[in-house]
This record gives structure tokens, C-alpha cells and sequence, in this order.
């Protein structure tokens, strides 16, 4: 597991946590920045920073997921190049008792996307 911390003025406002899948792939488990920092580019910064290091670490692709309510985090990573590859239907029904809400739409699916590291 790798985590990389983004720092603006020695503060951390970011993270993303990177988890080897197979002798080939990555995973991004976990990608956050703080709500302050939203927008501004940091997070496109932590998608290229995982690809470097998933790069430089001899791996192929790398892989995330996030939920089908998830639209702002969809639009991100399909800007950074990733590209839908699977669909979990029923992911967030099945593992989790509580209902999740984001933009409205009630999380069901799990959207797995996936990029080859150039």
C-alpha cells in the first residue's frame, strides 16, 4: 500500500492511497481533498501523481471505483482519461444497510474505471 500526502504550505490538503491488485495493476483505494482545496485542480494533480507512481512501480494500469451517485468524481476521472470497465450492480444495496445519497440519486452501483499507464 502507498499513500501520497498533497502539501500547500507544509499543510496536507489531499490524499490517495494506492493498493497493488496483481503483478500488473494498481489500485486507487482512496483519493480525497480537502473541501476548501475542491476545484482547483489538486485532484487532477493526485490522479497524475498515481499514475507516476504506478508507472515508475512497473505497473500496466490502474484501477478505481466510486458509486453511480458519485457524478462529480465520474466526470473527474473520465477527464483524466479513465474509462468505465465494469459495473457491480446492486454494490452499495448489498454492502451497506444505510441508504447513501449524493446529488439525489441514491447509490446502487459501483462503477469500476480503469487506465493504462503510459
Amino acid at each position: 500500500m502507498k499513500v501520497q500526502y498533497i502539501l500547500e504550505q507544509s499543510k496536507p490538503i489531499g490524499v490517495i492511497v494506492l493498493k497493488e491488485v496483481n503483478e500488473s495493476t494498481m489500485e486507487i483505494m482512496n483519493i480525497a481533498v480537502s473541501e476548501a482545496y475542491q476545484g482547483k485542480g489538486y485532484g487532477k494533480l493526485m490522479l497524475k501523481e498515481a499514475e507516476k507512481i504506478a508507472k515508475h512501480s512497473g505497473y500496466d494500469k490502474l484501477i478505481i471505483a466510486t458509486a453511480n451517485s458519485s457524478l462529480n468524481q465520474l466526470a473527474l476521472y473520465q477527464k483524466c482519461g479513465f474509462r468505465i470497465q465494469e459495473i457491480e450492480k446492486d454494490f452499495f444495496i448489498n454492502e451497506y444497510k444505510e441508504v447513501i445519497m449524493e446529488n439525489g440519486i441514491r447509490a446502487m452501483d459501483k462503477i469500476i474505471l480503469s487506465k493504462l499507464v503510459c
